[in-house]
């Protein structure tokens, strides 16, 4: 038997593997772009499939498709939409800018399933619906252009994946964070700035930081949604909507709701919504932003974590592998450093992105939608994946070493700042570089040279209340 079988489209003859359910327009794609073997993934798929469904329904109301088609390819759609056809989505990302490739893949795959699941039902008695036969364009894609079917799907995809990946894994960080600000407080450590020693610090000050920085990650993305429910669908072509009912888009939007319940609505002005992309470029920049903030925090921990005796070691990581191949015994920070390199990924992705929305862009279509999908929801997925594992593996394991703490804090130079007030700032400077020459802790030199009372220089040089505004170890009078 044949492997293949043959498939008519407007260039004329093509061989398709027998098994498979796209046709002649997704075949000619494969041929054509065998660039880097990147697929889109599972969220694009489903919100594929979302919209589909939703244009095959709005058709079906408003008398633009009979609902024997309409029905089958409802039908077909919602296996897309569950995963059950993602095998026959085969095209590489690099591939025609506007993504009518993929619109097409999906429009045959659905054609063919529908058809399928038509014959299926005739075969189970005479009640079945009589459907005639699904053509990809003129049935699955009724009302519809790649042009604004592609950044419809994107917009779907990206609000799915903000609202039940990113922003819960981020929600996790933030948590554990908070916790770890709470249990840290008591835990006074020497503050550095310029890597250098500075003023006593809580190790939950620091860790309230981090958490905040989540947080208004969190925010900023959220504040994005607005413009992410906002739909190109019923532009088609250009825009204008040619060949569109005009109330096709209200329909697809009134399903698309139901379905996700996500609030996506018609775009206000079809033209913005597909010659640019301006609402994916924010999403991106804000990913980006997301990135920079785990870098710091995965950073940060990754230092107050070097050592364990030759570092700083204020913290202790949990140890999850050896780390070295010839060093017996040394343990790394490989989850900071998956972290970390997580963001790199994310940084150059929206570079990609912002490239290729600058360029791209040109008159009156966007033709960069693949490289801009597959970016901005692969950093979406990097994202949600590194979160999880930080958790997991290694904040909610984060221990404060409490003596190296105190013992650094006690060493540190910077301990005469608070003495400033009660010294003046010559007077601090020169005890500061006395210690660095002899050794000497702050406290002892002071000590030495009767400059104030031993209870005002245990008030002055208390760590902790290095911590809290004011001046401290000032006479009462004072």
């Amino acid at each position: 038997m044949s492997q293949v079988r043959i498939e008519r489209d407007s260039m004329g003859d093509i061989e398709v593997p027998r098994h498979a359910l796209w046709g002649a327009s997704t075949q000619r794609a494969i041929l054509n772009f065998p660039i880097s073997g990147y697929r889109f993934g599972r969220r694009l798929l489903r919100a594929l499939g979302l919209v589909k469904y939703a244009a095959a329904v709005a058709n079906e109301r408003l008398g633009t498709l009979d609902a024997a088609r309409a029905g089958a390819i409802q039908a077909a759609a919602r296996e897309l939409i569950d995963g059950r056809l993602d095998d026959h989505f085969v095209l590489d990302v690099f591939q025609t800018g506007s993504g009518t490739s993929t619109n097409m893949n999906a429009n045959e795959v659905l054609a063919n399933r529908a058809a399928q699941i038509a014959a299926e039902q005739a075969q189970r008695g005479p009640r079945a619906p009589v459907v005639g036969p699904i053509h990809p364009n003129d049935h699955v894609n009724r009302g519809q252009s790649s042009n604004d079917v592609m950044p419809t799907a994107l917009h779907v995809a990206l609000v799915e994946a903000l609202r039940h990946d990113l922003l819960p894994a981020l929600a996790r960080v933030q948590e554990v964070l908070s916790a770890k600000a709470q249990a840290f407080d008591p835990v006074v450590k020497i503050g550095r700035t310029h890597l250098m020693d500075a003023t006593p610090i809580r190790l939950g000050q620091e860790f309230s930081g981090y958490a905040v920085q989540v947080e208004q990650t969190r925010q900023w993305l959220g504040q994005l949604l607005p413009a992410l429910y906002e739909l190109p669908i019923g532009g088609t072509a250009v825009g204008t909507g040619l060949n569109a009912h005009p109330q096709f888009a209200k329909y697809v939007c009134d399903v698309l709701r139901a379905e996700t319940g996500e609030p996506f609505c018609e775009a206000a002005n079809h033209f913005a919504a597909q010659h640019a992309k301006d609402a994916v470029v924010a999403t991106s920049g804000a990913l980006r932003t997301v990135a920079v903030a785990l870098t710091k925090i995965a950073n940060d921990i990754r230092w107050l974590g070097s050592g364990p005796r030759c570092g700083l070691g204020e913290l202790a990581l949990p140890a999850t592998q050896p780390g070295s191949s010839i060093m017996p015994g040394k343990v790394n920070p490989v989850i900071c450093e998956a972290v970390l390199q997580v963001c790199a990924q994310v940084v150059g992705n929206d570079a990609a992105v912002t490239c290729a929305a600058g360029l791209l862009g040109n008159l009156d279509l966007h033709t960069g939608m693949p490289v801009l999908a597959h970016n901005v929801l692969e950093s979406v997925r990097l994202l949600t994946s590194a979160c999880h594992v930080f958790v997991d593996r290694c904040l909610a394991g984060l221990e404060a070493n409490r003596q190296r703490c105190a013992e650094l804090i006690e060493q540190s130079l910077a301990l005469v700042t608070s003495l400033v007030p009660v010294i003046g700032y010559d007077a601090a400077a020169q005890i500061a570089k006395e210690a660095a020459a002899t050794g000497k802790t702050i406290r002892q030199l002071v000590r030495e040279k009767g400059l104030i009372p031993e209870a005002q220089l245990n008030a002055a040089l208390d760590a902790r209340e290095m911590t809290t505004p004011g001046e401290k170890g000032l006479p009462v009078s004072a």
